[in-house]
């Protein structure tokens, strides 16, 4: 079981930030081959961890990583409008409540139940910031694999267009609406989590 801190924001202890940084350059350039810009050879950033960006960060008593996701806004340059405008059948939805979820990341020392545990609380976590927050809408791009799991989560998620090819990858515009229903949606569909620690720096 997982002894979970949340944190919120740029108010993260430096050590839980640079452990998530971390983690991405673990995940999306070692592991997933995505191209994309590493610091000092250790820290996936790129240009969107600006002052804009806020971040959700499951991580141990000792802020090591265990998952976390990065929050843009939508009123301003990110993923989808600048990269996979296309994949929207309609406008790329924008709005102080809409914020684009990217770089969601589970820590790849973690075992197989620890990733799912790590993976539920997270998205918990997202959705009680969203609440906290004033958030109505995420938008996000996904793989067709992550797609048809996000699916299943339970809460009101749908495709903005049809998926697409990027290259060689077969990718979705997504659209999450949440509302005061959704935590109960998402334990209907078994994504609990008895692990919601102190949140730091929320807004």
């Amino acid at each position: 079981m997982l002894n979970v801190q949340s944190y919120e924001n740029r108010e993260a202890p430096d050590e839980a930030l640079r452990a998530m940084w971390a983690a991405r350059k673990s995940v999306f350039v070692d592991l997933l081959k995505w191209d994309l810009p590493v610091l000092a050879e250790r820290y996936e950033l790129d240009q969107f961890d600006d002052p804009y960006a806020r971040y959700v960060i499951l991580a141990g008593p000792d802020c090591e990583h265990y998952a976390s996701a990065r929050l843009l806004p939508t009123t301003r340059p990110h993923i989808l409008d600048s990269f996979y405008a296309e994949f929207c059948e309609n406008e790329v939805p924008r709005g102080a409540a809409i914020k684009e979820i990217t770089r969601f990341c589970l820590d790849r020392r973690l075992c197989a139940t620890e990733r799912r545990e790590a993976r539920d609380a997270l998205i918990c976590a997202l959705v009680d910031h969203a609440l906290i927050n004033g958030i109505t809408t995420y938008t996000a791009i996904a793989s067709a694999g992550w797609f048809k799991q996000v699916l299943q989560f339970g809460w009101d998620c749908r495709p903005l267009g049809p998926p697409r090819f990027s290259g060689s990858e077969m990718l979705a515009a997504i659209r999450i609406d949440i509302d005061r229903d959704t935590p109960h949606k998402l334990a209907a569909a078994g994504i609990t989590t008895n692990h919601r620690g102190s949140d730091r720096g929320a807004n």
